[in-house]
């Protein structure tokens, strides 16, 4: 990992785009195990039908943890220092998560140096799914 360092980082710069695996059942299942999150909406099709759902639906905090993946792809998890995100939208089946970062503010805070990232999670159709949010502190 090349990390970056403050006085290299500039307002309006990216963070390399995070491209997911396609949403699958597996996908969701897995999740559903790793997380504890066991609610039937996200993995059976008839309930998700009696709930006005076509089918079953990636959890919000799946498509929440690809964003942290973004963030620790760029910076190791000790240099994160917050990190909100907004659900704004389903991701669906057969959805390919892509995740997106942009340097919006450089500031010094608690004796660090840290810039303010605003991050996405859209689909491959750029439908946004989160917004949100992380501080990184970086050297």
């Amino acid at each position: 990992m090349n990390i970056p360092r403050f006085s290299e980082i500039q307002v309006g710069d990216h963070l390399p785009t995070l491209h997911v695996s396609t949403i699958d059942r597996t996908t969701l299942a897995l999740y559903c195990g790793a997380s504890g999150d066991h609610n039937p909406i996200h993995v059976d099709i008839d309930f998700a039908r009696k709930a006005g759902m076509p089918d079953v639906f990636a959890h919000g905090m799946l498509s929440a943890a690809y964003l942290g993946r973004l963030l620790t792809s760029w910076v190791p998890q000790s240099a994160l220092r917050s990190m909100a995100v907004r659900f704004t939208a389903v991701t669906h089946l057969g959805h390919q998560p892509i995740c997106t970062g942009k340097i919006i503010e450089k500031f010094e805070a608690g004796g660090e140096k840290r810039v303010k990232v605003a991050i996405h999670c859209a689909n491959q159709y750029g439908e946004g799914k989160l917004m949100g949010t992380a501080i990184v502190a970086l050297a």
